[in-house]
């Protein structure tokens, strides 16, 4: 017995022996770690005494540890940022849905402003500023080596002033320049409409308002119909939507899903990711859907689009998404001021990261350019044109009656009107294209 109490112990003492053995080195690492990051401070505490003794004009020392902040926090990636105490508020009215600006969601790549997004009904929209455009000048200044802070300030200025923006464009032979009137921007989350038999829902952001906005204009639009069964089908337009609020997007994807999981983040720590899943009660009972999206879909579109991809609720229909993947958390900071920074990866209920690469559409569409003056035949009003109807002498159809004849022309307007939207907006027009195939397919079947 004592054999096996000495054994023990002398395990338990090799155990201790080599734990120390093990910690030893990681406390020495440790303390060095801390060691090389307090002498940094110190080179930077040298570094900012140096400027302001030194620098060829005189600096407020605020400003200087300003940008070092905002500079520590943009090396990270290029969604977390400072917000000083008038940029936070900005932030914190832009969510609640009306600001001042011109209209347009930025960021930045390859050292310039690339849009993301124009806003509808803003005055960058309204100048025809497209996603993907580039700006390259602010009123003649050069971009390029600023911050995207410091590239969005020079954009910012009193409502009712007027500034010259200079834009590359893929496809464009030089750049150009684009004048804009400053607004105040009013962000009306969501717009719905009836084309035909189907309820168009333009989603531009994800504010405050977006989920009761689109469940108040869904509503609108069944009774404009005539009822839910009158109603072939929903388009969720996402087209140049750049994102917004996580909850309401959420919201929004669980409008039409009954079940499953709609998204889920992932930060640093496993322990702390999340995971948000649908509840009981889709708004249109099971309509066909199809999401409409783009280049300038981002963020919390990207969660909506991949949420109802994934779970096959929707076709998915444009062109691939901006690649968005990531969740920012404002804290709040003393001072009054915010840090944004970016604290996890979401990914769809297929369990993908969408970062840098983006929803993928089920049915690849580009939206054509509008074309200035497109002729009357694109546009179906061919003056030529004749069939066996404008004949003289043509027979009379004896197999219909009037009634019958006269919703055979409804429905042929009705197509004519579908196809005249083709050229307005392509993307669309196909979008309801396919709703209503999939209901042709759905009366066959019940035949």
């Amino acid at each position: 017995m004592n054999k096996f109490v000495m054994a023990a112990l002398g395990g338990t003492i090799a155990g201790v022996v080599a734990t120390t053995q093990f910690v030893g080195p990681l406390l020495a690492q440790e303390q060095a770690s801390k060691a090389s990051v307090y002498e940094q401070l110190d080179l930077f505490g040298d570094i900012f005494e140096r400027i302001r003794a030194q620098y060829v004009e005189d600096v407020e020392p605020s400003d200087l540890i300003e940008a070092a902040i905002n500079g520590m926090l943009t090396s990270l990636d290029p969604h977390s940022s400072y917000l000083p105490p008038e940029d936070a508020e900005d932030m914190r009215v832009q969510t609640r849905g009306e600001f001042g600006g011109l209209g347009i969601e930025v960021t930045q790549e390859d050292g310039f402003v690339k849009v993301v997004s124009p806003i509808d009904d803003t005055p960058a929209a309204e100048a025809g500023i497209m996603s993907g455009d580039f700006i390259t000048h602010v009123d003649g200044e050069s971009v390029l080596g600023l911050t995207l802070d410091e590239a969005v300030d020079l954009m910012r200025g009193p409502v009712g002033s007027e500034i010259v923006i200079t834009i590359a464009r893929e496809g464009a032979d030089e750049p150009f320049d684009v004048s804009i009137t400053r607004d105040t921007i009013k962000l009306t989350a969501v717009r719905t409409r009836l084309e035909g038999d189907t309820v168009v829902l333009r989603v531009t952001t994800f504010n405050d308002q977006t989920y009761p906005n689109l469940a108040e204009g869904l509503q609108a639009r069944i009774e404009e119909a005539g009822g839910l069964d009158a109603v072939n089908g929903i388009v969720l337009d996402l087209r140049n939507n750049p994102g917004g609020l996580l909850t309401q997007a959420i919201k929004v994807s669980d409008a039409f899903l009954n079940a499953g999981e709609i998204v889920s983040t992932r930060g640093r720590d496993p322990q702390d990711g999340e995971r948000y899943n649908a509840t009981e009660g889709d708004l249109t009972n099971g309509k066909p859907m199809v999401v409409l999206v783009n280049g300038g879909s981002a963020s919390a579109s990207e969660i909506v689009a991949g949420a109802l991809k994934d779970h096959h609720r929707a076709v998915v229909v444009g062109t691939k998404t901006f690649g968005k993947g990531s969740v920012q958390t404002v804290m709040p900071v003393r001072g009054d001021g915010a840090m944004r920074l970016t604290t996890a990866r979401y990914y769809t209920p297929s369990g993908r990261s969408i970062q840098a690469l983006g929803v993928s559409p089920d049915i690849i569409v580009e939206q054509p350019l509008p074309k200035e003056n497109p002729t009357d035949a694109e546009e179906g009003n061919n003056p030529f044109s004749r069939s066996e109807a404008d004949l003289r002498g043509a027979l009379n159809n004896d197999s219909l009656t009037e009634d019958e004849i006269q919703q055979i022309e409804e429905d042929r307007a009705k197509a004519e009107a579908a196809a005249a939207l083709r050229i307005e907006d392509y993307q669309l027009a196909y979008a309801i294209d396919i709703l209503k195939g999939l209901n042709v397919l759905e009366i066959d079947k019940s035949e």
